[in-house]
């Protein structure tokens, strides 16, 4: 791998890197091994949010207006994988087709095959590349699969929740777990009739929530992601954010907290991946047998499994 080529942010050099550490293995931990201390200094900015709210065309927007203010801006967009080929749509990629011709900016797809929580395994690895290629901003959009994607707090120094009026009832817009992760809250689609009441909601929703002296309370901000009409100003309030993170030393506190979270999911992941590499094949057939037929449950399989390897 050219380093000097990958530093200097050169496309070609960007996406071989993000594709080894994708294919996985010992190539993938020098990739990461190797570019590890020139990573740091990107603002990372998680956009989550259920599907139809228009995550990929506010990206979209949001990057835009960076470009203007002349950050470069990197683009990580997961997307999901089909259960029967592995396959991905790369839908985020079609919305975004106009920053394309922009050497300030980097779009990388990637499924998620099969990993849950919003996000694909190796985001973590693909956003520490965009890093180290020099993008002061990465974009990190999730799947879109519902009110669970909360991985994202984990992987991001500054989280936007999007909503959308119309989508359902205003309980779907206080519904605890995923509006507790936003820094950010963002009404797309601003200019449907049922903007004020889904305003509303998530405004009771953070006036329900008991707040100490120096706490963030998340702006309700309205955009038209079509139209780009707020866009400027919820760029203006992830500045805010990151600067109420450096005043109050917290930036590095969840710096800290993303560094253990992504420790602790690739020492499962490692532990995982030798467990089942040494167990014999027809072990784990044989125990799938018993367990499909109820003669024994899935986690005494399991401890045979973990007490054979150790």
């Amino acid at each position: 791998m050219d380093i000097d080529a990958l530093r200097a942010g050169q496309p070609r050099a960007v996406a071989r890197a993000i594709s080894g550490v994708e294919r996985g293995g010992a190539s993938a931990r020098a990739i990461i091994a190797a570019i590890f201390r020139f990573t740091g200094r990107a603002h990372l900015i998680g956009i989550t949010g259920a599907p139809g709210t228009g995550k990929s065309t506010l990206v979209n927007e949001i990057a835009k207006q960076y470009r203007r203010r002349g950050k470069r801006v990197g683009i990580v967009a997961v997307d999901p994988t089909s259960p029967f080929s592995g396959g991905a749509i790369l839908g985020d990629r079609l919305r975004m087709q106009d920053l394309s011709g922009d050497p300030g900016v980097f779009i990388r797809s990637m499924a998620t095959r099969g990993n849950l929580g919003g996000l694909a395994s190796t985001t973590a690895d693909a956003v520490k590349i965009l890093d180290a290629a020099g993008f002061e901003i990465v974009l990190i959009e999730t799947v879109g699969a519902g009110q669970n994607e909360v991985d994202i707090a984990k992987n991001a120094h500054t989280t936007i929740v999007v909503q959308a009026p119309g989508l359902g009832d205003d309980i779907q817009a206080i519904k605890a777990g995923i509006l507790e992760i936003a820094d950010l809250l963002i009404v797309n689609k601003a200019d449907h009739d049922e903007v004020s009441a889904t305003v509303a909601a998530l405004e009771m929703n953070l006036n329900l929530k008991p707040m100490q002296e120096n706490d963030w309370r998340p702006p309700v901000l309205k955009t038209i992601a079509l139209k780009g009409e707020g866009v400027a100003d919820a760029v203006d309030w992830i500045g805010k954010h990151r600067a109420y993170l450096e005043d109050n030393h917290l930036l590095a506190q969840r710096e800290r907290a993303r560094v253990r979270a992504e420790l602790e999911m690739v020492v499962q992941r490692e532990l995982v991946t030798r467990l089942l590499g040494g167990v014999n094949g027809s072990k784990v057939e044989m125990l799938v047998e018993k367990i499909a037929a109820r003669e024994l449950d899935v986690y005494t399989a399991a401890e045979r499994l973990v007490q054979e390897k150790l």
